[in-house]
């Protein structure tokens, strides 16, 4: 088995609302290794936004700690957080949150604008990332132009373009009818596979999450086992 890549022990998230003290993550324990696609299930309230948001440095933990690739990120301060969230976190989301009046190449570029790269590099990388998903075709289309699978797609060469070692990816699947969706996880499944990314998914629909190598399921902050998923 690979070393984690993800290290949660007694990972807790507490908030305020009202007079009232909201827990959705107690005492969590995780290990994910380097290289796994990991789905997580469970109900609304659950814990699975919660748990994405603080592996990804989109949120800090109240309590606890969380490695990732050996850091414990849960020590960082909010620029150090949001500096090693650029280095090492890809996002992909449901909604796919591309800008309309650009291309499906200028989305793509979009994270490296504010790198070291230069232009040629960022080209390179960008052109890289679309070939990677199937897209090298289009690199000059608007969203408009695209359907909502290619779109995902777009979605994903931007989530990956900057090579990051995680990928956290909420709902991927949720918008898409089931052909995209069968090759959306097609994607994710190679991109663990073969370029040794660590996928960490929330899903409520059972045929993604056996897509997956192991799937979690979290209930009231708690995770209740786990099932092997696609192998």
């Amino acid at each position: 088995m690979n070393a984690p890549m993800i290290r949660c022990r007694q990972l807790t998230k507490s908030y305020r609302k009202g007079k009232t003290v909201v827990t959705p993550l107690e005492a969590l324990d995780l290990d994910v290794p380097a290289g796994e696609f990991l789905a997580l299930m469970g109900p609304s309230g659950s814990g699975k936004t919660t748990l994405l948001n603080l592996l990804s440095g989109i949120d800090s933990p109240t309590a606890g700690s969380l490695e990732i690739a050996g850091e414990d990120i849960a020590r960082l301060s909010r620029r150090e957080l949001t500096a090693w969230r650029a280095r090492h976190v890809g996002y992909i989301f449901q909604l796919y949150h591309l800008v309309p009046v650009l291309t499906a190449f200028e989305n793509v570029e979009l994270p490296l604008l504010l790198s070291k790269l230069s232009k040629k590099e960022r080209h390179a990388r960008v052109a890289t990332a679309l070939d990677l998903v199937g897209l090298g075709d289009r690199v000059h289309h608007v969203p408009a132009e695209l359907s909502g699978g290619q779109e995902q797609r777009v979605a994903i060469a931007r989530a990956i373009v900057a090579n990051p070692s995680l990928l956290v990816a909420d709902e991927p699947t949720g918008d898409l009818d089931r052909d995209s969706a069968a090759r959306i996880l097609d994607l994710l499944r190679g991109l663990a596979r073969d370029h040794g990314k660590t996928i960490v998914m929330v899903t409520h629909d059972a045929r993604a999450a056996a897509a997956a190598d192991r799937t979690l399921h979290l209930e009231k902050g708690q995770l209740l086992g786990d099932a092997c998923g696609h192998s």
